[in-house]
Formats: structure tokens, sequence, C-alpha cells
């Protein structure tokens, strides 16, 4: 294996017109709004720092490869692909490279969930077994592994921001809860107690493959058909879905590991090329960095992009508004985050000061497993989109380079003009 700047296959400085960079960028995605980093009020020169940071990182054997793509005010100014998408057969990473993208997975369910809201087909407020009739009289495991009743309903709000009362995805590792369709999910979780008083903490577990029954209950579609339906055609998102088409496979990214600290391939993983029985509402997406650009632009718009609706600029800032409880932390790897609340399906910053972070209020963010990443800042009116494919990616600590906030420090530190 060798990673060099040979590999580097967008290899632009960022300070460069994306309207200068190469064919591949242009044929990835012809329809992509272009602009430049001195037009869009950031540093040409600071903003290199990003891209010699990753290139960095790739030259040193820390990543196999990487995308990343920054926006604002709805222009391209930053699109750079470098690396390789698999160590072993050498394939480089492209800008049309399918990455298995997880967790980011969620916001796409939550804006079909709110879709359905939006049509009256359900409240924020309703008991989930008001939609769910087999999760009617779910009992609580008590500290002392007694069963008692819900202290009040579970509510879609809660389901919607992990609060549920469901246990974390570790804890269901012995039901089997993708052995079948998401019906079979939801009989098996029905047997099966809460683990939290509904309301009362944030658990990070199967609360959105659920919604993703919801959203099949409600609209009589299979969660493939109606996302292809209602949000991926609109947006033109010709890269994402659920399972890969066999004409696409050769684009999907491996997933990596780490041997004596150097990136290696990691165990084969198969591709679904046909539509799988589980359709993970919570993490089975497919998609590529200029797709999912797209998919976070149209929320930063309020909901639509390009003429196409998906949703009302005033579901969009519901969905970013923090629906925890009083005293209701965010805590995915410990410890709880200082300054950042959860909404339907996003993860809110509410205080910048007190998250450590220069990303603007009310920025909604979340990122997926294999260390995908991306947020939608509305004050300062930016998108960002990162990809890469390590195992544990996305766990602070393990081996995977701490991507996410080495971009956030780079893009903020190069902003010039920003919100006042």
């Amino acid at each position: 294996m060798r990673l060099s700047r040979r590999n580097l296959l967008v290899a632009a400085a960022a300070s460069a017109p994306l309207a200068t960079l190469g064919s591949s960028v242009r044929a990835a995605a012809p329809s992509l709004p272009l602009g430049s980093p001195a037009a869009a009020g950031f540093d040409p020169v600071k903003l290199r720092a990003l891209s010699t940071d990753l290139q960095d990182l790739v030259d040193r054997g820390q990543l196999a490869g990487v995308t990343t793509l920054a926006a604002r005010k709805g222009k391209i100014f930053h699109f750079e692909t470098r690396g390789l998408a698999d160590v072993e057969t050498g394939a480089p990473a492209r800008p049309d490279t399918i990455w298995r993208i997880a967790s980011m997975t969620k916001p796409v369910a939550g804006v079909a969930m709110m879709q359905l809201w939006e049509k009256g087909l359900w409240k924020l407020e309703d008991p989930v077994e008001r939609h769910i009739p087999e999760f009617a009289g779910l009992k609580v495991k008590a500290a002392d592994g007694s069963l008692v009743p819900q202290a009040s309903p579970m509510t879609m709000a809660q389901l919607m921001s992990h609060t549920a009362g469901f246990d974390v995805s570790a804890g269901y590792a012995q039901a089997g809860l993708r052995a079948g369709d998401l019906k079979e999910m939801i009989r098996r979780l029905a047997a099966l107690p809460l683990a939290a008083q509904p309301g009362s903490d944030w658990r990070y577990g199967p609360s959105v493959d659920i919604q993703g029954h919801v959203v099949e209950r409600l609209s009589g579609e299979r969660l493939d058909a109606y996302l292809d339906r209602h949000v991926f055609g609109p947006l033109k998102m010709v890269d994402t879905g659920l399972h890969v088409p066999a004409a696409k496979a050769a684009r999907v990214a491996r997933i990596h590991t780490y041997r004596e600290g150097r990136i290696v391939a990691g165990p084969p993983q198969a591709i679904p090329v046909t539509p799988p029985v589980f359709l993970s509402g919570s993490g089975g997406l497919f998609s590529t960095a200029a797709d999912y650009f797209r998919f976070s632009q149209a929320l930063l718009n309020g909901g639509a992009l390009d003429g196409a609706r998906i949703l009302k600029p005033e579901t969009v800032r519901l969905m970013r508004r923090s629906v925890l409880a009083p005293g209701v932390k965010v805590d995915l790897y410990g410890p709880a985050q200082s300054g950042t609340g959860f909404g339907l399906d996003f993860a809110v910053i509410e205080d910048p000061a007190a998250a450590g972070t220069p990303q603007g209020r009310d920025t909604y963010y979340w990122g997926g497993a294999f260390g995908t990443w991306f947020w939608i800042d509305p004050t300062n009116d930016i998108v960002f989109v990162g990809m890469i494919q390590n195992l544990n990616g996305s766990i602070p600590g393990a081996e995977s380079p701490p991507v996410r906030e080495l971009s956030i420090r780079r893009l903020y530190a190069a902003l010039r003009t920003p919100a006042a």
C-alpha cells in the first residue's frame, strides 16, 4: 500500500475557484453550484490548511481516502477528494465514490417523518402506541430489575429525539432486531421492557429504525420506495439509496481499519445490490458527498432546492429545535455534550461557547459510524459534508484521526466574514 500525493484525485488548492478544478468534479456532479473561497467570504490561504492537514493524514497512512465538501450561500467553494477508496486494490477515491453513511441516514428518515407530519398523519405529542399498537402497555425495567408502568406514555417527539425509553443499541445485541423486516423488529421490541422512563434519558438505540416502520405504516409504502419518491427523486440525489445497483457497486469505498497504527483494509463487507429485507432508517443508506450536500442544502434553504420542496421552512426550524426535557443531556460516547440539545433526528448547537465550537448557534448535525460527518450552520449559511470509511471511525479516542474537529477548526479559522 502506498498513500502519496499521487493519489490525490482533486488536488487543486482550496483557494482555487471550483470552476477551475479538474473535470472529475464536473463529471461527478454537473449541476452542482460552484464558487470560490474568496467569494464565499473565506481566506483562501487559511483554508488551504484544511487541504494540507487532510493530505498529510493520507500521506502518513492515517486515512485511506477522504472527501470534503463545503458550501456557503448555496455555492460550493471547497470540494476535494484524496487517497484511496480501497487500500487493498489501490482503487482511488473519487468525487463520485459511494460511501456507507450509516447514521447520517437518520436525518433523512426524520425528513420522511416530518413530511407525514405536515400531512397531519401524526403529532409530536401523540403517544407512540397510537401509531404502533404493539407498543401499548410497554413496561419499564426499574433499577432493581422489576417491571413498572410508564410514568407517562412515550411520545412521538421522544421517539425522534432518542428519549422514548428504548435502550442503547448494545442493549439489544442478543435480541435479533434486524433478523427480519421492520415488522419483525417491532414484534421483538414489543416483547421487551423499556430501559428508561420515557423522556428521562437520552439513549442512542433503535428509535429511527422504529421511525422507518412508522413511515411505512402511515404512507403505505416500503421505506426505500418512499425515500426514492419523496426525498431522493425530488432532490436529484442520484446515487443515494438503501442498496446500490450492481452497475454502481464498484464505486463503493472499502471499510478500513488499523494495524500497528496504520490504515489497512478491513474485513470484506457485502454490498447490497438488491433491496435488503431489513430497511434501516437508522443506518442503511449509501450516498456520495455531492448527494448529501443536496440534501443538506435543501434543509438550509428551508426545505427546498432547485424548485423542489420537500419540507416547509417552519418544519425545518422545528426539526432543529431541541425537544429534550430539562436536565436531559446528549451523551453519545461520554461525557455529556455541553451546550448541545437534540431536535427531531438532529443534534443542535444551542450554546457554541459551552459546546466549545466556532460553529454558529443553531448549527445542526450528525455523523455515521464509519466516520462520515456533516453540519448545517444557518447562522453563517454554511453546509459541510465529510466522508471517510473506517471501522469505529466515529469514536473519539479510537485510531481514526479527529477529522471532524479538524475540519471545523480549519474551516472557521478561514471564515473572514462570519455572521454578525
